[in-house]
């Protein structure tokens, strides 16, 4: 069953500027970990941001548990964002804000403004916090400021706080691009595990071919905002990468 269908998205930034986007549809399942990948500046990451409208479509149809995206309003994509955790290439953590404060951020879209200012959460909240620290391997680094953590560990505090958002859809937009090799494999194995834990698809923009093929189970490859390929990892192959990238500037 879908819980995203995407139909005919086209994107362009201004009224005189290039299409971003060319009509890319798709589908994603409940199980799905979906890679996108394509040569830079195909669209990858516009794609990605489209789905909680960060960018704003020029037409087309998104649709997230049968709620049709672009047809909300301020408040209602407020609400819906809240279900959509998103995980960036620059973690987008505050950096003289504790760890623990940082992944009790993934509340503020369910708590009240002044909860939010004076981090008055719940019991429960700080309660879930600890346990979902625990689960990414940081329950040794709740009081620590967050410019004090490796690379690494700010990304398992964005995954924390994905998490905290109790989310139906997880977006990752270069998730590993600012980590080493062997660190991008084992984030990248975390979100695969968590995302199966949770029972939540995953949508990740990546550019890193063979960590796509390890751990996606489908894969979608943009080339100048066309899509070339949707279908499941196992049907990708070199011809088909080659046609991926056949635009890719060296």
């Amino acid at each position: 069953m879908s819980i995203l269908s995407v139909k005919d998205l086209k994107v362009r930034y201004s009224a005189s500027g290039p299409e971003i986007l060319k009509g890319v549809s798709f589908d994603v399942e409940e199980d799905d970990f979906f890679a996108i990948i394509g040569p830079s500046g195909a669209g990858k990451s516009t794609l990605i941001r489209c789905i909680n409208r960060l960018v704003e479509p020029k037409s087309g149809s998104i649709l997230l548990y049968g709620t049709e995206v672009l047809s909300l309003n301020s408040r209602q994509l407020r609400r819906l964002r809240r279900g959509i955790g998103m995980i960036f290439q620059e973690f987008n953590l505050v950096d003289r804000m504790s760890v623990m404060d940082n992944v009790l951020s993934g509340r503020l879209g369910y708590v009240g403004n002044i909860t939010g200012l004076f981090r008055l959460f719940s019991k429960a909240d700080i309660t879930r916090a600890l346990s979902v620290l625990d689960r990414v391997g940081l329950s040794d680094h709740v009081d620590k400021r967050a410019d004090q953590l490796s690379g690494g560990q700010r990304q398992r505090v964005g995954i924390a706080r994905a998490l905290m958002q109790d989310p139906k859809l997880l977006l990752l937009d270069e998730p590993t691009s600012s980590l080493d090799p062997k660190i991008s494999r084992e984030v990248m194995a975390l979100i695969m595990e968590i995302a199966a834990e949770y029972k939540v698809p995953v949508l990740c923009n990546i550019h890193d071919v063979q960590l796509a093929m390890e751990f996606c189970n489908k894969i979608i490859g943009l080339q100048d905002g066309i899509k070339m390929f949707d279908g499941p990892t196992s049907e990708m192959n070199t011809k088909k990468l080659d046609e991926i990238y056949a635009m890719e500037v060296l």
